[in-house]
């Protein structure tokens, strides 16, 4: 509990001061209680043993018998097994939810701003969106929201695969199949496969895809209109996707490959000019210290292919300077699969050796795990090959559809179709974001789809639960906006102290880019408030508790929405 520990540590300072122990000795010592059943706040006295040579027992006692009447109406402290434990008292708790009631931010404050650009999603053109798309898209999306959130300026950036040399091969498929000016007629579910069989089978084909490249890279105009038909149909998809997840990206955020595509030569002549470039095989190179294959070779990062093609290196260091040049930032993450650590450790270092970034630029690989299927592999078809994303979200929305209309017959179809789409959605983003992103997770409807756990349903329903105590009784939710909060019950004080570490929660997710840690939060207050609705009356309470309480409902539902909201999903007044 952050701010109980900010509360505490000026009265910690002055004891310890008397009795001869640094600051710098204790103050990471004090820090929230590992279990809040004991404590709120903790700090074990084991280690300043050496420091005042006595026992860790004897320290906490003389500590708290210090601290005297300081703590009062602010913490009850005991001293137990050289551990003294801090626990929050309800008048205290009570004052911090009345500065929440009425704060529409709800105690989180703003950050100093900075530009962070966030690179995430990156789909291919001409291919379908699959799930191998997924987490990039919502862990990017909830990091787009809960940083702007905190005060940031953030620019998105969709960094699509729409350049290289597999054009060749799809204007050409594209040519063969007749096409002119529809791009609604290309098929993105066999284009590119089609495209790739017929490469690999037709040597005509494929000397004429290759030439094809060079024209495309020659900017000649016939080839570029085709070109931007692929382009055109695929952004189509991308957004017809995005939209159905309600995730933030548009087209105004695309910065494919072919942006970059005429700053790749200055690319190489800066490396040359920095002396990093060297020849292997034809191939310019540049080779870090300590970097070793599994020979236990020195390992290039390939700048410029034996045939002139550039190589993903070549973009990412492109997009950097770009970044920092024109787009003005010094925060650069990318959300991209943990496979890719090695690539994106060897880019940033290139780019700090070449000048590109100095000390001050903080470039971030923000990794993530995969999807897994039951069996235990990655997520795949019936047919063993990429589930397609839109197609696992209309499936969830489907699902969701039948346990809504089981769940509440009562709904017209209009609202039952609106909340099943929340519910759907919100399931699937909730999976992916309430697991830490850097591990693998196993993709399974029944569970994520659950009314119990920690899934999204769990959560909208508790947001929905608190929101119909005030439609039964036709109670103005802002009427609650003014009323004192008075925390009498075991089950009020835990729900207060759930509220309370909302901000904490979000700050953590924000510096460590991990939204799960704000997921946690939010699924501990949902228990918190089921255990509170469970054993205390709200409408039925004495007039004073029945205030203070709807305000407690009131605080919690906001909470839930606004947290829910930065991670993507919405939340439902009626379920």
């Amino acid at each position: 509990m952050r701010d109980l520990v900010d509360a505490i540590r000026p009265l910690l300072n002055s004891v310890m001061s008397d009795i001869g122990v640094q600051e710098s000795d204790w103050d990471n010592l004090l820090a929230s209680s590992t279990d809040s059943a004991f404590a709120d706040v903790a700090m074990p006295c084991h280690s300043l043993s050496k420091v005042l040579r006595k026992a860790p027992n004897t320290i906490s006692d003389e500590i708290l018998e210090s601290l005297g009447s300081t703590t009062e109406g602010l913490c009850q402290v005991s001293s137990i097994n050289g551990f003294l434990n801090f626990s929050a008292d309800s008048d205290w708790l009570s004052d911090l939810l009345q500065e929440a009631l009425i704060d529409d931010r709800l105690r989180v404050l703003t950050e100093e701003s900075r530009v962070i650009v966030i690179d995430y999603s990156s789909p291919n053109v001409a291919k379908h969106m699959h799930v191998g798309h997924l987490r990039s898209t919502v862990i990017g999306d909830a990091l787009n929201r809960m940083l702007t959130h905190k005060g940031h300026r953030v620019v998105p950036e969709n960094h699509i695969g729409d350049w290289g040399t597999p054009f060749g091969m799809l204007i050409e498929h594209l040519i063969d199949m007749g096409i002119d000016s529809d791009s609604q007629n290309i098929d993105l579910s066999t284009f590119y496969s089609d495209a790739r069989a017929k490469f690999d089978s037709d040597s005509e084909f494929s000397s004429r895809s290759r030439a094809r490249v060079v024209r495309m890279q020659s900017s000649e105009p016939e080839t570029i209109e085709l070109w931007q038909m692929l382009v055109d149909r695929s952004l189509i998809h991308f957004n017809e996707v995005y939209q159905r997840m309600g995730v933030l990206l548009t087209n105004d955020d695309l910065a494919g490959e072919s942006k970059y595509e005429s700053v790749l030569p200055r690319i190489v002549d800066k490396l040359a000019e920095r002396g990093l470039l060297e020849e292997s095989d034809g191939a310019k190179v540049v080779y870090l210290d300590g970097w070793k294959n599994r020979e236990g070779e020195p390992l290039p990062l390939i700048i410029q292919k034996a045939d002139g093609g550039y190589n993903y290196a070549t973009s990412d260091l492109a997009c950097i300077l770009d970044r920092i040049e024109n787009v003005g930032s010094r925060d650069l993450l990318y959300i991209v699969g943990a496979e890719q650590a090695q690539h994106f450790a060897m880019v940033f270092e290139v780019a700090r050796s070449a000048g590109f970034m100095d000390e001050g630029v903080n470039a971030i690989h923000v990794p993530f795990g995969l999807v897994m299927g039951t069996d235990g592999k990655k997520l795949a078809s019936r047919t063993g090959g990429a589930v397609h994303l839109n197609d696992l979200l209309i499936e969830a929305v489907e699902r969701a559809d039948a346990i809504v209309a089981e769940k509440n017959p009562l709904l017209s179809n209009k609202e039952r179709a609106e909340v099943a789409k929340m519910l759907g959605i919100g399931a699937i983003k909730y999976a992916d974001l309430s697991t830490d992103r850097s591990n693998n997770y196993t993709f399974q409807w029944e569970k994520m789809l659950s009314f119990d756990g920690n899934t999204a349903p769990y959560l909208q329903y508790a947001h929905a639960r608190i929101c119909s105590i005030f439609s039964k009784d036709g109670i103005d939710r802002d009427s609650t906006l003014d009323a004192e909060i008075i925390l009498v019950h075991e089950r009020e004080i835990a729900l207060a102290r759930a509220l309370i570490g909302y901000p904490e929660a979000l700050d953590s997710a924000c510096s460590s880019h991990s939204p799960h840690k704000l997921a946690t939060q939010l699924h501990v207050i949902a228990q918190a408030f089921g255990s509170f609705y469970e054993v205390c009356p709200v409408l039925n309470a004495e007039d004073k508790t029945k205030i203070s309480r709807l305000a407690l409902c009131d605080l919690t539902a906001r909470t839930l929405q606004t947290g829910l909201e930065l991670l993507g999903i919405d939340s439902p007044q009626r379920m």
